[in-house]
């Protein structure tokens, strides 16, 4: 039994022993339990649990930091008199092979202001970006590299 499923088990064990069945109550009892198992976590292996849980932390913090900024960008760039901008399309290609994290990269592009996914190859290697300035399409893609894709390979490797 994997580390994740053994804290299901001590949430419902706690929402059992307690005799209230909420939703804040197990969310009580998976912090418990989450405590419980990394007190333990040399014994039972569950470094990798907790570790994930830390990338998958960084990857949440980079996309509000990413959402911010470029927010700000756009602002910028729409209230300048000389609104001097170059839309376009541009293909990325992604080293991300499961549907999961493409589609997360995608979604995570598409949430970020001045950008968009449009669309995804059949092949499912290459995702065709929408942005509201393309004049340096190669630092888009290496922000999205660098950013995104590299933080969604450490999170759910």
């Amino acid at each position: 039994m994997n580390v994740g499923t053994i804290n299901l088990v001590f949430a419902i064990l706690w929402m059992a022993v307690t005799g209230t069945f909420s939703l804040p109550n197990f969310v009580l009892g998976f912090v418990f339990g989450a405590l419980a198992l990394y007190l333990i976590r040399e014994q039972t292996g569950s470094d990798g649990y907790f570790a994930r849980w830390r990338r998958i932390g960084a990857l949440v913090r980079l996309f509000l930091y990413e959402l911010a900024m470029s927010a700000w960008r756009v602002a910028t760039m729409v209230l300048r008199r000389d609104m001097d901008l170059k839309p376009g399309i541009f293909s990325y290609e992604t080293a991300l092979t499961r549907d999961a994290e493409i589609t997360l990269l995608a979604n995570l592009i598409t949430l970020t202001p001045g950008t968009l996914s449009v669309d995804v190859s059949d092949d499912k290697r290459t995702l065709y970006i929408h942005a509201v300035d393309c004049r340096d399409i190669e630092a888009t893609r290496a922000d999205i590299r660098n950013g995104f894709e590299k933080r969604i390979r450490e999170a759910f490797a």
